[in-house]
C-alpha cells in the first residue's frame, strides 16, 4: 500500500473511498481539493470485493487513528465507483471494470462497521461535481464532464446541480449511436463510446494498422503491433509523440468523432462548458481541437458558439476529490 499524510484540521473530517479497476484509494479530507492522508491499494477484481472491502475498512480504521482524529470531528462517508449502481440503495451492480461484484451492497457495509452515513455515486457524476466545484467547471451555472478514459462516462450540471435523472443515468452519451456500424463501446457498435474512448481508438488502431501493414506503410504503431499483437490509446499517443503521422490521424479522426457526440450534448443541455478528463488531458490540443471544429460544425450556432471545451483542471487527484464530494452529499 501507498500512503500519504499531514496534519489534521478541527473542522469536519470527510471519508472518501474510490473503488476502481486497477486500484482504490482511500482518503480523508477536512478542505478539498487537499486531502489530509490517503492510501491506496490494488483492486484485483477477479478475486471478487471481499478482499477489497476489508482493506477498504482497515484503511479507513488506520488513517483515522494514525491522524489522531477524534470520532466526533468525523462526517460522512462518499464512495465513487463506475456504474451501474443503485445509488439509493447504496448497491454496485457488477460494473464492467468490476464484474465479480455482483449486488454489493457497499454503503450498508462501510455505514455498519463504522456507525456514519455512507452514500455511493457513479465516478462520472461525482466528477461532474468535483470539476465543478473544485475544478475546470468553476465559476459556472450548466457544464458537462465526460470521463474520457478506457470507457467514456457523462455527468452533467444543470442550474447548478447535478443531473441524476430517473434511474440516475442521465446524460450517458456514450450510449448513443453515432453511425450504423463501427468500433464498439456500451456493447454497442458505433456508439459514441465506441467511437471517443481510449478503447474505441485503440479498436480503430488496430484496424488501421493493420490496412497500413497491408499497404506496406511502415510506421511506428505498425512496429508496436507487430511486436505485441494488440494497441492501446497510449501507444497511439506515444506514437504521435515520435512524428508517426498515422498515429496523428487516428488521433484527428477520434477527436472529430468525439466533437460529433459533444454537439449532441451542446444541443440537449446547451451547456457553457463542457469538462474532459482522462485522454484530453494527456492527448491536449491535438484531440481537443477537431472536437471543437466537428461540435462547431454539427451543433446549433449560437448554442456552440457560447461553449467552452476544455480538459479537466483536477488531473489525477479527480477521483480522491470526487468521492469527499459525494461524502459531503452531492
Amino acid at each position: 500500500m501507498n500512503e500519504t499524510q499531514s496534519h489534521p484540521s478541527k473542522s469536519k473530517i470527510w471519508i472518501g473511498v474510490d473503488i476502481g479497476g486497477t486500484k482504490t484509494a482511500v482518503v480523508l479530507s477536512s478542505d478539498p481539493p487537499a486531502m489530509l492522508s490517503r492510501v491506496e491499494f490494488p483492486t484485483l477484481p477477479d478475486q471478487g470485493p471481499e478482499r477489497a472491502i476489508e482493506l477498504i475498512k482497515q484503511s479507513i480504521h488506520r488513517l483515522i487513528g494514525s491522524s489522531g482524529i477524534d470520532r466526533s470531528m468525523l462526517g460522512d462517508i462518499g464512495v465513487s465507483c463506475g456504474g451501474p449502481l443503485d445509488q439509493d440503495a447504496g448497491v454496485i451492480q457488477a460494473p464492467p471494470n468490476l464484474a465479480t461484484w455482483v449486488d454489493v451492497p457497499i454503503t450498508s457495509i462501510l455505514g455498519a462497521e463504522f456507525g456514519l452515513t455512507c452514500r455511493i455515486e457513479n465516478d462520472a457524476n461525482a466528477g461532474a461535481v468535483a470539476e465543478h466545484r473544485f475544478g475546470a467547471g468553476q465559476g459556472t451555472r450548466h457544464m458537462v464532464f465526460l470521463t474520457m478514459g478506457t470507457g467514456l462516462g457523462a455527468g452533467v450540471i444543470t442550474d447548478g446541480r447535478l443531473l441524476r435523472g430517473a434511474s440516475g443515468q442521465a446524460g450517458e452519451i456514450g450510449h448513443v449511436r453515432l453511425t450504423a456500424s463501427g468500433p464498439v463501446g456500451y456493447n454497442k457498435a458505433g456508439s459514441v463510446e465506441g467511437w471517443a474512448s481510449g478503447a474505441g481508438m485503440a479498436q480503430v488502431a488496430c484496424q488501421e494498422v493493420e490496412a497500413a501493414i497491408k499497404n506496406g506503410k511502415n510506421t511506428v504503431l505498425a512496429a508496436e503491433f507487430e511486436k505485441n499483437g494488440v494497441l492501446t490509446a497510449k501507444d497511439v499517443a506515444e506514437a504521435a509523440q515520435q512524428g508517426d503521422d498515422l498515429a496523428r490521424q487516428i488521433i484527428r479522426e477520434t477527436g472529430s468523432r468525439l466533437g460529433e457526440g459533444l454537439a449532441i450534448l451542446v444541443d440537449v443541455f446547451n451547456p457553457e462548458r463542457i469538462v474532459i478528463g482522462g485522454l484530453a488531458m494527456r492527448m491536449g490540443e491535438n484531440l481537443l481541437a477537431p472536437a471543437r471544429l466537428a461540435m462547431q460544425r454539427e451543433a446549433l450556432p449560437a448554442s456552440a458558439k457560447i461553449c467552452q471545451v476544455v480538459p479537466a483542471a483536477l488531473g489525477e487527484r479527480i477521483g480522491d476529490v470526487s468521492a469527499i464530494c459525494v461524502a459531503m452529499g452531492i
